[in-house]
């Protein structure tokens, strides 16, 4: 996938960047950019998208994200509406290795943060007690200022480093490179998004693209080492697994709504992903 180069300047006197970020909904399209990247949801839903790994996010989502991994955040449909008083919250940093100095990372204490870092090429997610203390401390860090904002990320990074509760996101790697097809992508991501709910055949997200079928299904196979219907059928699991963890609805309902008009095809697809039929995924998770 070919997302666009995403920057974020540096204040003056600062070696990387950290910003509390309050919109209406995530504006930022699929990008990549050459920081590391710690992002942490404070406030709305939505889904993650970051290389070829697709989730739910919701408050308290923790991610450490490598360099030039293509990502985006996605709100819940109920967020772009006109009278929404939703709202996206996050804290961003973004740093490269060089904010801690020439050669830090040769530095024999290093090493830790290193390998932490170089695991990110694949994203990772913290959980656990991780997420907890690593959340406190982001907080502190947007406060915190000159020396002390320095010493609490390396602090950050190395509880990371230390810590069992993290997560790899992606299966393969995936890198952003050229910025060039970037409407084309952001138009047939938020297209599956926006009517998931419905049939959405190859031919109108060919058309979309302005390409051939034929054309279409490798260009998009290539990009996101998965076919479009795959990708499509992703989205709508994703979204099936949250209505049945958070809603009262019906597996029928759910099944329908997600744009599976056919329930045994549902529980096909539903069971090679998560290992049950919908109905024992939802009794597990609801008790």
């Amino acid at each position: 996938m070919k997302p666009v180069l995403e920057y974020l300047p540096k204040n003056s006197g600062e070696s990387f960047v950290t910003k509390f970020f309050d919109y209406q909904y995530y504006p930022t399209p699929w990008h990549f950019h050459p920081e590391y990247e710690l992002v942490l949801v404070t406030e709305s839903t939505g889904k993650r998208f970051i290389g070829d790994h697709i989730s739910n996010f919701k408050p308290g989502d923790l991610a450490l994200i490598g360099p030039y991994l293509p990502h985006t955040y996605k709100n819940d449909p109920q967020y772009f509406e006109d009278n929404s008083n939703l709202r996206a919250k996050s804290i961003v940093v973004h740093f490269k290795e060089d904010s801690f100095g020439f050669n830090f990372t040769d530095l024999p204490e290093a090493q830790k943060i290193n390998s932490l870092l170089a695991r990110s090429i694949k994203g990772l997610s913290v959980t656990g007690e991780t997420n907890k203390l690593i959340s406190k401390k982001l907080h502190e860090l947007v406060a915190a200022k000159e020396f002390s904002r320095w010493l609490k990320l390396l602090e950050i990074l190395n509880i990371l480093s230390d810590s069992k509760d993290l997560e790899l996101i992606c299966n393969n790697v995936i890198m952003g490179q050229n910025p060039n097809e970037t409407d084309r992508m952001n138009k047939i991501i938020n297209f599956v998004i926006n009517n998931f709910g419905r049939e959405i055949s190859l031919s109108e997200a060919a058309d979309l693209a302005n390409m051939a079928e034929n054309s279409f299904s490798r260009y998009f196979s290539l990009r996101t080492r998965k076919s479009f219907t795959g990708f499509v059928n992703e989205v709508r699991l994703n979204h099936a697994s949250k209505l049945l963890i958070e809603t009262s609805k019906s597996v029928t309902e759910i099944c329908m709504e997600c744009g599976f008009n056919n329930l045994s095809n549902f529980n096909r697809q539903f069971r090679k992903v998560y290992q049950k039929n919908p109905l024992n995924f939802k009794k597990l998770h609801n008790g």
